[in-house]
């Protein structure tokens, strides 16, 4: 794709995800209709509409590319793009639990990818109304200013994030097992419950590190190439690079990295053994 091409998608990605933030403010103080796609996993009509809308805008613009999107692959499995294929990558509510209990904390994620290589990722919350935007190898912005990852050097001095898969009931001893080992190296951890906006959070400073299990490819598309462009590191937990459709992912600060993938590492034989 050209200069001026890859300028439209990002203005796509930026216009549909300012577009479904509104309508996720608007339907804020409505009457939340969900239903459950398992013991934990909530979806509700925002989330569908909000899905919809966007679709709708790539759509228009894009009429050839594919689409990977939450709602539309929990009713038929997603297909992995294959290599070189524009796709596009959609979370249109990161955060339904917390948007269902009245927690201002969620998100609008769009990635745009040749096959699982992220060119383009943009993140909006729609309560904070921030915009995180970053193209590959031009860098990453929160509200058009430049945004660089933390300088922290050390776990104890560092301020983490995690999320919990929606196997946790099944298998808790297991993952707290990984957020206990945090817990008594960090600063502290926190446990917002969107993995976009702990992605986003890291690429601003804000946090100094994330790691999480089972997340999905719309999880962490966008989020992860902000975190790089913000010259922060994100792999699986053994260090490897990262696989959108894999089952970890940490992200860090460059002088972290390490650090948390040789905790992450440990506690892994420590569990399987």
């Amino acid at each position: 794709m050209t200069n001026d091409t890859i300028d439209w998608v990002t203005q796509t990605a930026v216009d549909a995800a300012r577009a479904a933030g509104e309508l996720i403010r608007r339907a804020w103080h409505s009457a939340r209709q969900v239903q459950y796609k398992g013991p934990v996993d909530l979806v509700t009509a925002t989330d569908r509409d909000a899905e919809a809308l966007i679709l709708e805008t790539i759509r228009k613009r894009f009429p050839d590319h594919a689409i990977v999107a939450e709602e539309a692959s929990a009713r038929t499995a997603a297909a992995i793009p294959e290599p070189g294929q524009p796709a596009w990558y959609v979370d249109p509510l990161d955060g339904t639990v917390n948007f269902v209990h009245g927690v201002p904390h969620f998100a609008v994620s769009i990635a745009f990818a040749y096959g699982t290589q992220v060119e383009v990722g943009v993140v909006f919350d729609p309560m904070r109304n921030e915009l995180f935007v970053a193209r590959r190898g031009h860098g990453a912005s929160l509200d058009g200013h430049a945004i660089r990852v933390s300088s922290t050097g050390s776990i104890e001095r560092a301020l983490l994030a995690t999320g919990f898969p929606y196997d946790r009931q099944a298998r808790a001893a297991y993952y707290v097992g990984f957020l206990r080992d945090f817990v008594e190296a960090a600063q502290d951890v926190r446990r917002f419950g969107s993995a976009a906006l702990d992605l986003c959070w890291v690429a601003a400073g804000r946090y100094d590190g994330f790691w999480e299990w089972r997340l999905h490819a719309w999880d962490v598309a966008a989020g992860s190439l902000i975190v790089t462009e913000a010259g922060g590191m994100v792999s699986t937990f053994r260090g490897h690079a990262l696989d959108l459709f894999g089952e970890q992912i940490v992200a860090t600060n460059p002088a972290l990295h390490a650090q948390m993938c040789i905790r992450l590492i440990n506690r892994l034989a420590m569990s399987d053994a």
